[in-house]
């Protein structure tokens, strides 16, 4: 038979061959959008070896989502004749993976990382994610225009096999095809699992990390759509065996804190609580924690913090344990971090919980949460009643009071202006009996970065769009505490106040692997006379270390589940810090931050290296027991995660 009568039958592998090509280009120019957009975070270490690693390494990744998500259409095109559907089908999956990377170019300062399938469970009860979404396409027209041309791109360069028609070759049409299937199916599996060794198992998220030296370039490597699907209903936490038995793991570390027997005979104090969980004001905002900061000319944009943390006890190296509001939560009241995902978005959500409030409730406190979002806004209501809130006040219960402005409160997409609502917490708590545990939670500093029109001389426009969401924030903050000052519960309260994540950023150390978790904690408390007023501990600290140290400072006599410290009474070279960011813990301690991908080392740098530019793996006596330490987290989170075994 001659070759062109054979031609139809196997041209569609050649016309495979040229449309997967294509979708490596869209794959390839969604990365170079994705680096364009975030350079700032990537441009200090970005050389062009580093550069060329990477793509190499997103290859790898691109090849595997590529191989999963056409798979429809490669079964289409070899084994039917339905070529138009074929061509619609390609070019909407292409089209439906080319935007999810698009968005991910903007939300990435967010997170740091690239999305997963948590994402849907984040925003799963927010009404308002319609004008989110319409608000992020006009301030970012320029990539929907992009997208449109690419999508253009891939319709116009499509290539269509010549169509062969089964009913009149059947005995050559159905073999030819199943041929080229066989054909296909090594090379599709091989790309899918990472590559042809049987020695490789399918690449996950963190493998990303071999192509890179930081953490955070990690999210260059992979894409969107392979981190999405290779979420889908993953074990999200699994258990190492760094210590062979329980007596060693627990030696080396233990989440349950038992109180010294000095303090069994002294009653818990009676002191209020009240936590405030401020949306994404990072350290760096803060003008009195960063003295240092351009050679001490830096004033920060929080000149009514700044006068309350010459009050209050803060932390020379203080950090967040998560880059997500959902992070924040579980960290500061519960003390439980973030470790690969965000808790209550796992399973192990379902697990028998404490938290602040459930401690102090079984003291005899009257404890509360505060949100000024709809109720299920962020999933926090279900949060804080899991946790022991006993009550909890939203958007709702702030429109239902006759004393303040109702909805015309409301910042029109998220929630109710931080200005008032911290003006109705306050007027709540003086309606609460003594003692009582409160957290609010504000939500004005934070995308799409707007502030009350009243506001919006006051407050122009400087910097980043970032800075005057800030300075509103903190006249509320100032204002809230000169209302609080007037109440009768206030000299007999502790104030904590830190931020569930930080955001954007305008200076080159808070844009690093361990700088952009550098969040405030101040403790205040304003009856206080046994610590100097504007102290700055040389300690580290972080989120999940409020709890314990809050239960310290009451004297709390019954044992606990925490997986932080107590700071005000631990040594400063026994105190550290702990996140997770893309395949790789980070553990701050002597010094020095230690990057570990939960096998080996990759990286430690001291503290005073700002910028992470010289990795001194390898040449630090300590660097041994820091392993070892952060071993003993991880292992007990996972275990305790996987057993429900979150109590004492």
């Amino acid at each position: 038979m001659k070759a062109k009568t054979l031609y139809p039958y196997f041209q569609p592998l050649t016309a495979l061959c040229c449309n997967l090509l294509l979708a490596y280009v869209i794959y390839f120019l969604a990365r170079m959008v994705f680096l364009l957009t975030n350079y700032s975070y990537f441009e200090g270490h970005l050389d062009a070896g580093h550069l060329a690693e990477i793509l190499q390494g997103g290859l790898v990744f691109d090849t595997s989502a590529i191989f999963v998500t056409n798979i429809p259409y490669i079964a289409l095109l070899l084994l039917t004749p339905w070529r138009k559907l074929a061509k619609w089908v390609f070019v909407v999956v292409n089209s439906l993976a080319l935007a999810a990377s698009l968005a991910d170019s903007v939300y990435f300062p967010f997170t740091m990382r690239r999305t997963t399938t948590t994402v849907f469970g984040e925003f799963q009860n927010e009404s308002n994610l319609t004008g989110v979404i319409g608000t992020e396409l006009v301030n970012h027209w320029y990539l929907v225009l992009l997208f449109a041309l690419l999508v253009y791109g891939i319709l116009r360069f499509y290539r269509t096999p010549v169509n062969a028609n089964p009913a009149r070759r059947w005995w050559l049409w159905y073999p030819s095809q199943l041929l080229l299937l066989a054909l296909v199916a090594p090379f599709v599996v091989a790309g899918i699992r990472g590559g042809f060794t049987t020695a490789v198992r399918p690449i996950t998220i963190s493998n990303a990390n071999q192509y890179v030296d930081r953490p955070i370039d990690a999210a260059l490597v992979l894409n969107t759509p392979f981190s999405l699907y290779r979420t889908i209903g993953k074990n999200v936490f699994v258990v190492p065996d760094y210590f062979d038995s329980e007596e060693e793991l627990e030696a080396v570390f233990t989440p349950v804190h038992t109180p010294p027997t000095s303090r069994l005979s002294t009653p818990t104090t009676q002191k209020n609580v009240v936590v405030l969980i401020v949306e994404s004001f990072g350290r760096e905002y803060i003008g009195a924690l960063n003295k240092d900061l351009e050679h001490g000319r830096y004033k920060g944009y929080t000149p009514c913090i700044d006068s309350i943390i010459g009050l209050s006890t803060t932390f020379k190296y203080s950090y967040c344990n998560g880059r997500k509001s959902i992070d924040g939560m579980p960290s500061i009241l519960s003390s439980i971090p973030m470790f690969v995902e965000p808790f209550f978005l796992t399973p192990a959500s379902m697990n028998h919980v404490s938290g602040i409030a459930s401690l102090l409730a079984g003291k005899g406190y009257e404890t509360a949460f505060f949100h000024g979002a709809q109720r299920g806004s962020m999933g926090f209501m279900a949060f804080a009643r899991s946790t022991g809130f006993q009550n909890y006040y939203g958007r709702e219960d702030y429109d239902d009071d006759p004393r303040f402005g109702g909805d015309d409160d409301f910042d029109g997409l998220w929630a109710i202006w931080d200005e008032p609502f911290l003006q109705y917490y306050c007027a709540k708590m003086s309606e609460m009996k003594e003692p009582f545990m409160t957290a609010v939670f504000t939500a004005s500093s934070h995308h799409p970065y707007e502030i009350p029109e009243k506001y919006k001389e006051v407050y122009p426009e400087e910097g980043i769009v970032m800075h005057k969401c800030i300075r509103y924030t903190d006249m509320a903050l100032g204002r809230f505490f000169r209302e609080a000052s007037r109440q009768p519960w206030f000299q007999n309260t502790i104030f904590v106040l830190t931020s569930d994540h930080t955001n954007q950023s305008d200076h080159d150390y808070y844009q690093t692997d361990l700088g952009g978790f550098c969040s405030p904690i101040v403790i205040y408390e304003p009856s206080d006379t046994t610590r100097t007023p504007g102290q700055m501990q040389d300690k580290v600290a972080q989120q999940i270390d409020i709890m314990p140290t809050l239960m310290g400072m009451l004297h709390y006599d019954k044992p606990f589940f925490s997986f932080g410290i107590d700071l005000f009474n631990t040594p400063p070279d026994s105190t550290w810090a702990v996140n997770y960011l893309n395949g790789i813990y980070q553990y701050v301690k002597h010094g020095h931050v230690l990057q570990f991908d939960g096998i080996q080392t990759r990286a430690v740098y001291a503290l005073t290296d700002s910028l992470m530019q010289h990795n001194l793996k390898g040449q630090l006596p300590q660097q041994g027991q820091m392993e070892r330490e952060v071993k003993a987290i991880i292992q007990q989170y996972m275990e305790r995660m996987t057993q429900n075994r979150l109590l004492p």
